[in-house]
């Protein structure tokens, strides 16, 4: 080998030992990309992981994992409930020791909050054995720990201290929350599988012994479990849990919800009570009436075998159960009380929180809860626990399998009285041809039936649970809509039908038109649409998808869409005033941020107009027709987007340009909608030129409000002329000023420059309940 070829071989052996060091820390004024599957750094024995961990196709977290078991198993996440896009984000280590990650458009998402003036250059974050992602300065003294910030996870030799709460991923709620007045508690398990606390809290790991990897999670039900990793199939056990018992795990229903055994855990409502969100039981229920603080008017249901754990107001004992009836009916802040036969003992409780229903509780208590005395209790609504019990119910993803409950007392009952009856039965002739209509009874029921996929039709709360999201066949939307007469509007993305359920209720039937995904890609779609709700997105109730047709069916309102009310003659029957423009502004605002913002998968609607909101009855807005565009690539790609989708005079330039769509189209064409607020007619209809284009229209009029609002405030008189006359003067000037500027903010050239919904949001919430002159240099 010649000089000149070691000289080479040396140098791109110093390259490559470069780069495998480069991943074993990250330096001061470096970085971490999102884009880039390399850009992780490794614990020294490789049994850790940190960088970007992709929880969709279109977010991502900055985390730690384990690298050794079969699925990566997060132990540690920077921004757990905030997710980044997986395209334009990075983590940057700073020569001051802070570290900050940043979203695609340099929004800061999470930072340590360190700042160390003389750490220099000596900077590093490092990723130890322990799984302690760590930043060291000067000296190797450590600047920042994840240890001393968990998630949802405790390692072994990890110290939780009592500020110090672990957060379940999936639910908030669940906050491991220590005594506030002993702040010197702490705790930690060892490499052994043996949690001690500093206040003798203790339990053992049942494979308790060395050399086993360990980790302490809080789960998304709320129960905290250890668990071991099985190194030759590298699958989780778990080796001990809190609540052997899920239900025992504390407010896992919510307020005014009852966990009961069907045998797995599932959340009902007491009587009187319905479910908040259907879709997410965790969140309790409310009362279907107001309840009275007049004696008179109130009485007790019964609840046998029941307890809501905790919110005790008092305790009296031994005390006879009129006595205890007594003191929790007299007094407003009782919401029911627990009372124990045997004992005696007597527990008014001032929340309803905690509910559980066992007939193995330890004694024979008895739950009694505040209704309205009209309230008829029937016995098929007490909610009753079947631990050994058969399974049933609809086939439930992790994330809500726990929520689905039903109680079949009485089907039960009928099932033992046909065994009975079958059992003798069978020895007579006369059984056989009973048995033989019974079977021809059944074949045909099921085939009435097949659209509840399963769900017997004697349990009503199955076929309410089946009525939130189900599956429509297209004989039934047939006789539903009376063979599609009644048609209530049509769109670029297909006509819409009115129909009436069996249970009466009124839905909007909506044919889709150019479908060209596959059945799978439909159904994906769907699952997402299925799981958004909001009390200002359209509910969507089901679909169906039998051969050509494609057709979803959702909520109905009697007052149609915004534009037929905003922009109707002097003749309408209604003209929206003020407060309620303002109110539908707000309402809108809120569900495209909770769009943008909250859903699990990020959409976007692509053809925010008029048309699009629905009013009900009260006048609140229903975004409709969301999820219908292909659900869009987070960090900005248009790879999905074949075609132009949305309407003239409300598409945003990244439309016509090129760039690349994102939630900002949204955001332009909210802006539009802002306008016709305020003015009571379409933007594009203010030109008397048909022959001039909307968007220069739209241009004029945002030129023309920029210049009118650098004027000072003594000159408002503008503002009048701008409002729609049919209000007669009647608005809230900073109201009006707000929304101008607004819709000139979100109508900029440059996205960038636009505000995301959120923003939005304060900005109209701030000026909601608000009036003067002085409010407008803080709203704006």
């Amino acid at each position: 080998m010649n000089e000149s070829s070691a000289s080479l071989l040396l140098l791109t052996l110093i390259h490559l030992l470069s780069l495998v060091t480069a991943y074993d820390f990250l330096s001061a004024a470096s970085s971490l990309s999102v884009e880039h599957s390399s850009d992780v750094l490794h614990s020294p024995d490789s049994t850790f992981t940190c960088g970007f961990y992709s929880i969709s196709p279109n977010a991502s977290t900055f985390s730690i994992w384990f690298s050794r078991s079969s699925k990566r198993t997060i132990i540690w996440s920077a921004n757990p409930l905030h997710p980044v896009y997986t395209w334009g984000s990075k983590v940057e280590l700073d020569v001051d020791g802070s570290m900050v990650l940043k979203d695609y458009n340099g929004q800061i998402v999470w930072t340590n909050n360190v700042s160390a003036s003389d750490a220099g250059h000596d900077v590093r974050a490092r990723l130890l054995d322990t799984g302690n992602f760590i930043v060291t300065g000067k000296d190797g003294a450590i600047l920042w720990q994840s240890f001393d910030s968990p998630t949802d996870t405790l390692l072994p030799t990890q110290i939780i201290t009592a500020p110090t709460k672990l957060v379940s991923t999936n639910r908030t709620i669940w906050e491991k929350l220590r005594v506030p007045f002993n702040s010197s508690t702490s705790g930690a398990f060892d490499t052994w599988g043996h949690f001690l606390g500093s206040d003798n809290t203790t339990f053992t790991a049942a494979d308790w012994g060395p050399g086993i990897m360990r980790r302490l999670t809080l789960d998304y039900d709320g129960n905290l479990r250890l668990y071991s990793l099985n190194m030759a199939d590298r699958s989780w056990s778990v080796t001990w849990m809190a609540f052997p018992q899920l239900c025992k795990v504390r407010g896992l229903c919510g307020e005014n919800g009852i966990c009961v055994y069907t045998p797995v855990p599932a959340c009902a409502c007491a009587p009187g009570f319905e479910v908040i969100d259907p879709s997410e039981r965790t969140k309790g229920c409310r009362p279907k009436t107001n309840i009275s603080c007049d004696v008179q008017m109130v009485k007790f249901a019964k609840l046998p075998h029941t307890d809501f754990f905790g919110y005790d107001m008092t305790v009296h004992h031994p005390v006879s159960l009129d006595f205890c009836k007594n003191k929790c009916l007299n007094d407003c802040n009782c919401k029911g009380f627990a009372y124990w036969e045997g004992t005696g003992d007597c527990y008014p409780k001032s929340v309803l929180l905690g509910g559980v229903t066992l007939h193995n509780l330890g004694s024979t208590g008895t739950m009694y809860i505040k209704i309205p005395k009209g309230l008829e209790v029937l016995e098929a609504s007490i909610p009753q626990s079947q631990p050994f019990g058969p399974k049933y119910g609809p086939d439930c993803s992790t994330t809500n399998k726990y929520f689905i409950a039903d109680f079949l007392d009485m089907l039960k009952r009928d099932q033992s009285e046909s065994k009975y009856l079958y059992f003798y039965g069978f020895l007579s002739a006369i059984f056989l041809a009973e048995l033989m209509f019974v079977v021809l009874g059944w074949f045909i029921l099921r085939r009435e039936c097949r659209e509840l996929r399963g769900v017997w039709p004697a349990e009503p709360g199955y076929e309410m649970i089946t009525n939130h999201f189900r599956r429509y066949t297209y004989r039934e939307l047939v006789s539903v809509t009376r063979k599609f007469k009644d048609e209530l509007g049509r769109g670029a993305s297909g006509i819409v039908y009115k129909g009436v359920l069996k249970d009466n209720r009124t839905v909007a039937v909506k044919k889709l038109g150019e479908i060209d995904q596959s059945e799978e890609e439909f159904q994906h779609e769907l699952s997402v649409i299925s799981r958004i709700y909001h009390m200002n997105l359209v509910r969507v109730w089901g679909f169906c998808s039998d051969g050509p047709h494609r057709i979803l069916v959702s909520e109905c309102f009697e007052n149609g869409s915004l534009d037929k009310i905003l922009f109707g003659s002097k003749g309408s029957k209604i003209i929206l005033g003020w407060k309620q423009r303002f109110d539908i502004a707000v309402g809108v605002a809120r569900g495209l941020a909770y769009l943008h913002h909250e859903c699990s998968e990020w959409v976007i609607h692509c053809d925010m107009k008029p048309e699009n909101i629905l009013l009900d009855e009260n006048l609140v807005p229903k975004i409709a027709d969301f999820g219908l565009a292909k659900l869009l690539n987070r960090g900005g790609s248009n790879i999905n987007v074949s075609k132009i989708q949305g309407t003239r005079g409300y598409l945003a330039p990244e439309w016509v340009s090129s760039l690349p769509i994102t939630a900002k189209v949204d955001v332009y064409s909210f802006g539009v909608v802002l306008l016709e607020l305020v003015l009571g007619e379409r933007v594009s209809n203010m030109e008397n030129n048909e022959d001039v284009e909307a968007e220069m229209v739209l241009g004029r009029v945002s030129r023309l409000l920029k210049e009118k609002l650098q004027l000072d405030d003594i000159e408002l008189s503008w503002i009048a002329d701008f409002v729609d006359a049919r209000l007669n003067g009647e608005f809230n000037n900073l109201q009006a000023r707000t929304m101008m500027r607004l819709a000139i903010s979100c109508l900029e050239e440059d996205r960038d420059r636009r505000p995301t919904m959120e923003n939005v949001v304060q900005i109209l919430v701030l000026v909601e309940d608000v009036s003067g002159p002085n409010v407008m240099a803080r709203v704006i």
